[in-house]
């Protein structure tokens, strides 16, 4: 089975959906975790969740269970999370505060840089400095942490940063904190969520409380009739206008995209919103009232920003929304979402919990029942790829480029 596996990325039809093992197979989501998400740098959390000397952050990828620490000079450092001597998880909670890590099996202990510091009971001679934690790759993007497991990671890591801290520098995201997170169990394969993530044919249909916001076109989406045509134009003629004022205060906003063209895949742009046009919030007001960063306008569109394999983030002028995905088996994954807001904002003051997720809560469910819908189809009988569409779709096009890209990368390694 593995052989024809691994035979299938050469197999596919550019312009159509993926064949059906690729959301179902394990053998599939087995090359998947070694080759993508054991090689690619992997968006795991923010710096908020880590704000202080000590604190922990833990994140499973597959087989591999990561830990990310904040040491006593404030620096991040990120090793699995296994105990050197016997192999326990060392930290079971997602978020912690220790002063050191201690195995909770026999007590060994490790400094928050890793290194091994007390082992007992071993005889003369043993050396704890072969004995320190396993470390992983991690880096900062203007407060987005990223892990890579590969002993080389991509090195256009550094062009990524180069080119988005313009874009995320204003949002300041190291002084935010957060304000709500939440899992949800996706009833289908990881790449069902990126793919639909990647595309807004279905927000009409599927998003009353994104559309309120939003405008599709923004993601790809071609009007048709002309009160869609007309709306299309408006949009236009705002990006136009307000990718030029953004600019003159400051605030990066124009289109990148390398999502298919670079190993380290990434888009982003600026993008206006309907009505107030402030937030991502039901009557598209903001939803906190202290801004952030050094922000003084409130109406500063949505700055959207994608990295492949595993993220896309929301970032307006009062809060910041990110979302992680990480597979499980070859049918499930999780989705991670986080509402950021000014760390000095309080809540049932300056912003209301419930109003600021209302349109991501109600989204995200929205969307992991699309996602349920789409793998109870392709694990039938009777599903085969089907065409993209070329006005709508062709960011799933380049999301499935790359994957098939890196695959036969990896396979050729």
């Amino acid at each position: 089975m593995m052989g024809d596996v691994r035979a299938l990325p050469a197999r596919r039809k550019v312009g159509y959906t993926l064949e059906a093992p690729f959301y179902t197979d394990p053998e599939i989501l087995k090359l998947d975790l070694d080759l993508i998400f054991g090689r690619h740098w992997i968006f795991v959390g923010v710096e908020p969740e880590i704000a202080e000397p000590g604190d922990c952050l833990t994140v499973d990828i597959g087989p591999h269970a990561i830990v990310v620490t904040r040491d006593d000079d404030m620096a991040l450092n990120a090793f699995h999370n296994v105990c050197r001597h016997r192999g326990a998880r060392l930290i079971e909670e997602r978020h912690s505060n220790v002063g050191r890590v201690v195995c909770p099996y026999h007590q060994w202990t490790y400094g928050l840089d890793g290194a091994l510091l007390f082992a007992g009971h071993m005889p003369k001679g043993f050396d704890k400095s072969c004995h320190g934690l396993k470390t992983v790759h991690v880096r900062s993007l203007a407060g987005l942490i990223f892990v890579c497991l590969a002993d080389e990671p991509p090195a256009d890591f550094a062009a990524m940063e180069q080119a988005m801290t313009p874009y995320l520098a204003p949002h300041d995201i190291a002084h935010c904190k957060v304000a709500h997170s939440e899992d949800i169990i996706e009833p289908g394969n990881w790449k069902l969520t990126m793919e639909n993530n990647r595309e807004c044919y279905h927000c009409s249909g599927a998003h009353p409380e994104l559309t309120k916001s939003i405008f599709a076109e923004g993601f790809g989406f071609k009007p048709v009739g002309a009160a869609a045509e007309a709306s299309a134009a408006r949009f236009h003629a705002l990006v136009d206008t307000l990718h030029g004022e953004w600019e003159n205060i400051g605030v990066a906003s124009r289109e990148i995209d390398h999502l298919a063209d670079c190993v380290t895949g990434y888009r982003t742009e600026r993008l206006p919103l309907e009505d107030a046009g402030e937030s991502e919030t039901l009557d598209t007001r903001v939803a906190c009232r202290k801004l952030l960063g050094g922000l003084t306008q409130k109406r500063l569109g949505a700055l959207s920003f994608w990295t492949q394999p595993n993220s896309w983030h929301h970032f307006m002028s009062d809060h910041i929304v990110t979302f992680a995905v990480f597979p499980i088996t070859a049918e499930t994954a999780l989705l991670r979402t986080t509402w950021l807001v000014h760390q000095d904002a309080v809540e049932g003051i300056d912003y209301e919990k419930d109003n600021l997720i209302a349109v991501w809560h109600a989204t995200n469910a929205q969307d992991s029942s699309l996602v349920g819908k789409a793998s109870d189809g392709v694990r039938t009988s009777g599903y085969q790829p089907g065409p993209y569409s070329p006005d709508t779709e062709g960011l799933v096009e380049k999301f499935c480029v790359w994957y098939v890209d890196r695959l036969k990368a990896g396979l050729a390694a």
